[in-house]
């Protein structure tokens, strides 16, 4: 038998790696003879490029750059050598989590560290680099990322490196002739645009300390008319451009990214649909199983759980992570996960009896989960 442990992290107690390893040392006191297959997945947000580095087989790396207001910090990013692959976060430079010991300052913010962090690994020979843009402190647009790729931004035919505050005094940029060539994807599961009511600005900017929505606006704008009329591109209008304060739309407009659903980018990099397929049984499961794990978290998203229908219980992972015990008490374990497994599948047909009788209750209920996480046992018929 071929068993495929496909899990996310467990918010607050463990990252996905530990649980996968902790889940198959269980099962191995029961299925001793079963070939078993790691994947930590992740859905584009934090723990993402470990979850990939890990699965891929690659090395967790650190480089020095700069936070969002420009303190000497160290990055992690994960590098598979043989692929010539980087995966990173872009929260690891530019993060808000980092500068929390700070008061909040929009107008210096700047994602100039990790533009930092993507020019160290084209320096590593960097042929693909995936990057999340989740928990930003920025508000930029991606200016600072420009400017540590090499691009020239002009003031009366003088060479001159704008921040926010004088941004609007550019009258014209050039793209670096240094630049090499390469793969960008970006982890973005937003669909906000860079300008107007659902833009950047006034949809995630007061989190960051924004105030006066028609300054940033202004200089956003600002920075896409430029790129539009000097780079030839314009994806001020693309759904995503918005995310991590315009981030979204500066990587598509100075490095060619592509933005991508981040668990459809973590799914196709770890060719998770060919390893469901090869599975008899599939565990998975997340910090919690809620109604938000079917929004798109790594468990719903998954290939297994679109084909299969899971069962899902709070005691399989309390079971799945203990220490093994005894044979006796391992046979035991065994019965009462057939027992709950025929309990389960018996209240399930009641709830879906109920859910036709009256379907606005059913689907105000909350779905089963525990406190320190969740499984589903996805079985291959």
């Amino acid at each position: 038998m071929r068993i495929l442990i496909a899990n996310d992290k467990f918010k607050g107690s463990l990252p996905a790696e530990k649980v996968g390893f902790h889940i198959k040392t269980s099962l191995m006191t029961v299925f001793p003879a079963a070939e078993f297959d790691l994947c930590p997945i992740a859905d584009g947000g934090e723990g993402t490029a470990l979850a990939m580095t890990t699965a891929l087989g690659g090395d967790w790396v650190s480089t020095p750059t700069q936070d969002a207001q420009g303190r000497q910090v160290e990055a992690p990013f994960g590098w598979v050598a043989n692929s010539g692959t980087a995966v990173m976060e872009m929260s690891s430079a530019s993060g808000l989590a980092i500068i929390q010991d700070l008061e909040l300052n929009p107008i210096t913010a700047s994602t100039l560290g990790t533009g930092i962090l993507i020019q160290s690994a084209l320096a590593k020979g960097a042929r693909r680099i995936l990057i999340g843009i989740g928990g930003s402190a920025t508000n930029d647009g991606g200016l600072g990322v420009a400017l540590a790729l090499g691009y020239t931004f002009k003031k009366e035919g003088k060479s001159f490196t704008p921040t926010l505050s004088s941004l609007l005094e550019a009258d014209a940029i050039e793209k670096p002739t240094s630049l090499p060539p390469f793969e960008l994807m970006v982890a973005c599961d937003v669909d906000n645009p860079l300008l107007g009511p659902r833009g950047a600005t006034r949809v995630y900017g007061p989190q960051k300390g924004v105030r006066d929505f028609a300054w940033f606006e202004r200089r956003l704008e600002h920075l896409a008319d430029l790129a539009r009329r000097d780079l030839g591109i314009d994806p001020r209008d693309v759904p995503g451009a918005g995310a991590a304060g315009g981030l979204g739309f500066g990587l598509m407009a100075f490095l060619g990214g592509k933005l991508v659903s981040g668990f459809e980018m973590v799914s196709s990099q770890l060719g998770l649909a060919a390893r469901v397929a090869a599975a008899d049984l599939v565990v998975t499961g997340e910090g919690r199983l809620d109604e938000q794990s079917l929004q798109g978290k790594g468990p719903s998203a998954s290939p297994a759980s679109r084909a299969t229908c899971a069962m899902v219980w709070h005691r399989a992972a309390l079971w799945a992570i203990s220490r093994a015990r005894s044979p006796t008490a391992r046979s035991a374990d065994s019965d009462s996960i057939r027992r709950a497994s025929s309990a389960k599948r018996r209240a399930g047909s009641a709830r879906s009896r109920r859910a036709r009788a009256s379907p606005t209750n059913a689907a105000s209920q909350p779905a089963a989960g525990g406190r320190h996480g969740s499984t589903a046992w996805l079985h291959r018929s």
